[in-house]
């Protein structure tokens, strides 16, 4: 009797073993594919949307600008800001994907177009080679105005909205995908 008692003991200790091996197994088939989908989430969020802002240097005192004025600004038909100073425009290389966007949503320009525009307009528009040379241009030049990733943002700076949006806003005219 001790002896089949401890056989049914044994086989019973073997079928939770088995059922605890088959519940692993699907828990780790099941976790390959929560960790595919997290991994592909979280991939999404590297290619997630740019968000690109507006700035201006601290002593400049406008904080919202329309479209259409952030356009004349970029396309140098607007040459002043009210108080009179001169509008520098501070962006990357067309070729960059910050300055496609802002070509793209501000400008309908193609990067030839661009390039041929910057060049025909030195010194109204200055080419940086990285968010923080455009963060160092605009902070200190009065009248700069400049477009960077929302991430690279410092208090050296001014944030202006678009629209009376701000970057992380619905609707907010800067932001990739």
């Amino acid at each position: 009797m001790v002896i089949f008692a401890c056989a049914i003991r044994y086989l019973t200790i073997i079928n939770v073993i088995v059922t605890l091996a088959k519940l692993v197994n699907t828990v780790r088939k099941k976790s390959r594919t929560i960790l595919g989908l997290l991994c592909l989430l979280s991939a999404s969020g590297l290619v997630q949307a740019k968000q690109l802002v507006i700035v201006t240097d601290k002593d400049n005192t406008t904080t919202n600008l329309a479209t259409s004025e952030v356009a004349g600004m970029f396309n140098a038909r607007i040459r002043t800001w009210q108080d009179g100073k001169p509008i520098i425009v501070v962006m990357r290389d067309p070729a960059t994907d910050d300055a496609q966007l802002v070509l793209r949503r501000i400008l309908n320009m193609t990067s030839d177009q661009a390039r041929a525009f910057i060049q025909s307009h030195h010194g109204v528009i200055v080419i940086a080679a990285s968010d923080d040379e455009i963060l160092h241009i605009v902070s200190s030049t009065r009248g700069a105005i400049g477009v960077i990733d929302l991430y690279s943002l410092t208090k050296d700076v001014n944030v202006v909205k678009i629209d009376g949006k701000l970057p992380l806003q619905p609707g907010y005219l800067l932001k990739g995908n």
